[in-house]
């Protein structure tokens, strides 16, 4: 486990150990949750690239020819 130091205003400090005390832990068991949710978080690329992959593979079928013919493109509705 590493250590790291971190340097905060006096006022910041006092607000942190107030609400780590509501929350019954301390700074110290805080910072480690946000640091280690924050280390864990996927990146943007890689988020997008889950998604892309969730949604082509929802896809069951796709050809071109599916697609509705012109004149009953322009038959539908407007949306309200």
């Amino acid at each position: 486990m590493k250590n790291i130091t971190v340097s905060v205003s006096e006022k910041v400090y006092r607000q942190a150990r107030i609400k780590a005390a509501e929350r019954d832990t301390s700074v110290s068991a805080v910072v480690r949750e946000f640091l280690i949710a924050f280390g864990g978080d996927e990146t943007d690329f890689s988020r997008r690239k889950r998604l892309q992959d969730e949604v082509i593979s929802s896809i069951v079928s796709f050809r071109g020819g599916d697609r509705e013919p012109r004149q009953k493109l322009y038959e539908r509705r407007a949306l309200p």
